[in-house]
């Protein structure tokens, strides 16, 4: 088929199932799909919700006459046979982030205001998630029309623990042979080749609830916290309000601190404020803790003073990957234990082991101990490998841009397949308005023709991927 002709039916198609892709999503936007291990059963390993989202996308699937598939309730996939078993496939999760605070929407209800679709894993990464199976939905029509087999098998693979640890992918790798080529729509336009290493850990203070009685702040590990709050003996009509720090009377004898920040993902920290850091600068300020907890603050201090781990001593860049980052995701308080997380994007030129002697014997200084979480080496695939060449090229079709493959700080599936990369479908060029969110933020959101010209943009490459020897 003709590049033309192609566009047309890939153009045809999207307008045809439009209407049909909004509904797919919202089913899975209304499910609160938030890791629950504390629920964890045999099938269902991640808790019951974020099980109910990968059922409900393979019945999703199997609806389109998909070949679906539950892996045991870890991960799941559908697939359209080809010719040849080898396989091209595009990777989606449907587990999500909490939805924190600061909403002017329900965030498990899909609303659509001004073109926009606002909801908790619309961008991230629900929504396209379905435009995958839809683009594969594209091609199963095309065999069915044509009476011919496609060159390769599509497969659409639906993950359902990114957002925490990738255990599904692990688990998956470990039991799946490889596709010889694969997407994840989990980022951004034009492509990403490149990814830094994710390193995160939680630092322990030692048992000391003198002044400071509850210190909790920040959603997730892998962002930086918009709000926090302490409750410290000390009597609130004795301190001072800021811009960004209320104070509240907690009764006997107790007052309430509560930070708002500017949240923002771990691996774009600039332009953030971390509330939790406010609070420590406050309570330090106004002497609003015992020597012990002192000596930790301090810790927390130097942690949250910079972005970029230098106050750490943990500073690092290369040419490929470029600066490392570092951020204090969220603080909890457990059995007079304060417990902050530490969340790291990190180049070639320093491994997580460093990072951890470096920023381990800092916190042994300061009477803590840290102990890593999870520590994945950086990844990188050349761009200009013909794959991701075709990628790119297609997108810059669909744009009149002359955009190339990237680098970034985050941490997509497509680190642990052999030959991958990420493909949109947020696009920097295309700013949305102040109203809509981010991932990972209140009112996330993203452009109903956005997501129209990502999903003509995966059929098409995925049709010109069908031509490339692999």
């Amino acid at each position: 088929m003709a590049d033309e002709q192609l566009k047309a039916k890939a153009h045809a198609y999207v307008e045809q199932v439009w209407e049909d892709i909004v509904k797919d999503i919202e089913t899975l936007v209304a499910i609160r799909s938030v890791e629950d291990m504390e629920h964890a059963e045999p099938g269902k390993p991640y808790g019951p919700a974020p099980f109910e989202a990968l059922q409900a996308a393979l019945d999703i699937a199997e609806r389109m006459g998909l070949d679906a598939h539950n892996c045991e309730g870890r991960i799941g996939y559908a697939d359209i046979p080809g010719a040849s078993p080898k396989q091209i496939a595009i990777i989606g999760h449907t587990d999500i982030v909490p939805e924190g605070s600061g909403w002017n929407f329900d965030p498990f209800r899909l609303t659509r205001k001004d073109g926009y679709l606002i909801g908790r894993g619309v961008l991230d990464d629900k929504g396209p998630t379905v435009l995958a199976l839809y683009a594969a939905q594209f091609f199963a029509k095309q065999a069915e029309e044509s009476k011919t087999l496609n060159p390769y098998t599509i497969r659409v693979i639906i993950g359902n623990n990114e957002e925490t640890e990738m255990r599904d992918v692990e688990w998956y790798i470990e039991n799946f042979e490889q596709p010889e080529f694969l997407f994840t729509p989990d980022a951004n336009f034009p492509l990403i080749c490149g990814e830094k290493g994710g390193y995160s850990a939680t630092v322990s203070s030692g048992k000391i609830s003198d002044v400071i009685v509850e210190f909790d702040g920040g959603t997730v590990g892998n962002a930086v916290a918009g709000e926090a709050y302490a409750i410290v003996r000390a009597q609130a009509d004795q301190l001072a309000a800021t811009d960004r720090i209320t104070v509240e009377d907690a009764g006997d004898g107790l007052a309430k601190l509560t930070a708002k920040g500017i949240a923002a993902h771990a691996s774009i920290p600039e332009g953030s404020i971390n509330a939790i850091g406010l609070l420590v600068d406050y309570l330090l300020e106004n002497n609003l803790c015992s020597d012990e907890e002192r000596r930790f603050l301090e810790f927390e201090k130097l942690l949250f003073a910079s972005t970029d781990g230098s106050t750490l001593g943990i500073q690092s860049a290369d040419q490929r990957l470029g600066a490392l980052t570092c951020i204090g995701g969220t603080i909890r308080t457990k059995d007079g234990v304060f417990e902050q997380t530490i969340d790291s994007r990190y180049p070639e030129s320093i491994s997580g082991s460093q990072i951890t002697t470096i920023v381990g014997y800092l916190a042994q200084g300061h009477g803590a101990t840290l102990a890593c979480d999870l520590d994945m080496v950086p990844s990188y695939q050349s761009p200009d490998s013909a794959p991701i060449q075709t990628l790119v090229d297609t997108y810059n079709e669909y744009t009149g841009r002359n955009g190339k493959a990237y680098c970034i700080g985050g941490g997509t599936y497509a680190r642990h397949f052999k030959c991958a990369g990420a493909f949109g479908p947020n696009d920097p060029e295309d700013p949305m308005p102040s109203w809509v969110g981010a991932e990972h933020s209140a009112d996330e959101g993203f452009s109903e023709e956005q997501f129209k010209r990502a999903l003509e943009i995966y059929i098409v490459s995925l049709a010109r991927l069908m031509r490339l020897e692999f």
